[in-house]
């Protein structure tokens, strides 16, 4: 495996950093985190004009076609900048499924729109205690009863993914947020942003594609979405683990700088280690899902570092600060806040080594 990046994807890497840095300012966040919404609705509009909404959407549709690994690049520059932007869920858990296997009409709809800026998507994969859809069909389409939680970005999308049991299988469905029978109840979550708990009441819907490839859907939803899940981890990793070498270096006490002192270099090689970590285990599982391969349990390993690591990075990352780890004017509070709902959604490291267990004693 080659994980070096190309002159196009590094390009593309440092026009999205380039663009963060500009517009995800420590200033700009706190403004964002006193809105409505919680979204950067500027930011998204600067990276649309950058073509960079559209790197994993085809070239008939308004995007550049690129693919997984340039879409993962892009998540990895927003963790790194904790920018409140809902990339994950409109670019990983909604387009790709649309673009994989919605009907042409599908995707003439929502693709050029998501490229452009101009619609903000998201997908209901999370699961908890009580969640569950069903769907049923009638003559006028499909209607859906249940609830899901955690629906990041649903209060400003314009249509839900949600997965629905329809018969004995699965299968993949757009709503409406706007119809009847759709309810929304916001909450803010431990990194700060809006996500709702979606409850549907005889909601109308419309099937992605063909439903009975819904198994074949909602697997390559998920795997793509702890995919992004990691990547974004790294970013936040490591840019905490940035901020706290410079500190460290600056920081001095007893008439030496913090980082010369042993406990703070074994403390961060810790962390950096974990980091090394999280980006194998990540472009690892890339590399088998680019491959058409069966990724399931690296994806597992993947999301248990991210999980674990990213936990362990960001807690170090405050404790070798001091005090102004926790001030919540200085930026290094956000990174711990991120990495722990990263850690969290779609599966905890603990529910990924339960995961490998069970796949494991299967044979």
């Amino acid at each position: 495996m080659d994980f070096a990046y190309s002159e196009d994807q590094q390009a593309l890497r440092e026009l999205a950093r380039k663009i963060l840095e500009e517009r995800a300012t420590h200033d700009r966040l706190k403004e964002v985190k006193k809105s409505a919404d919680r979204v950067d609705h500027e930011l998204w509009r600067e990276l649309a004009k950058a073509n960079l909404l559209g790197v994993a959407i085809p070239e008939a549709f308004g995007g550049t076609g690129t693919g997984l690994p340039e879409l993962l690049m892009l998540a990895e520059e927003i963790g790194r900048a904790v920018a409140p932007v809902p990339v994950i869920p409109t670019l990983v858990e909604a387009a790709l499924p649309i673009a994989r296997f919605g009907t042409d009409a599908q995707k003439q709809r929502w693709l050029p729109a998501i490229a452009s800026g101009d619609a903000l998507l998201t997908a209901a994969l999370a699961e908890g205690p009580g969640a569950g859809v069903t769907a049923r069909r009638n003559d006028a389409g499909y209607r859906l009863s249940g609830r899901r939680p955690l629906v990041h970005a649903a209060h400003v999308a314009k249509c839900i993914v949600v997965p629905a049991k329809l018969g004995g299988s699965d299968a993949l469905f757009l709503v409406d947020p706007a119809a009847e029978g759709v309810s929304l109840e916001n909450a803010e979550t431990t990194d700060e942003q809006i996500r709702s708990h979606l409850t549907l009441q005889n909601a109308p819907a419309e099937a992605l594609g063909d439903p009975a490839r819904g198994d074949e859907m909602l697997r390559f939803a998920l795997d793509r979405a702890l995919l992004a899940l990691c990547a974004m981890q790294v970013g936040v990793a490591e840019r905490a683990l940035q901020i706290t070498a410079r500190y460290v270096s600056e920081r001095k006490q007893f008439d030496r700088a913090v980082g010369s002192f042993q406990a703070v270099h074994t403390r961060a090689a810790d962390a950096y280690v974990d980091l090394q970590a999280m980006r194998l285990t990540t472009w690892r599982a890339l590399h088998l899902l680019e491959q058409g391969e069966d990724a399931s349990d690296e994806l597992a390993i993947a999301k248990f570092w991210a999980s674990e690591g990213g936990a362990r990075i960001t807690y170090a990352a405050q404790h070798l600060h001091g005090g102004i780890g926790v001030d919540v004017d200085y930026p290094v509070h956000r990174y711990y806040l991120w990495a722990r709902q990263i850690g969290l959604h779609l599966g905890t490291g603990s529910a990924q080594l339960a995961r490998l267990g069970e796949r494991l004693a299967a044979g």
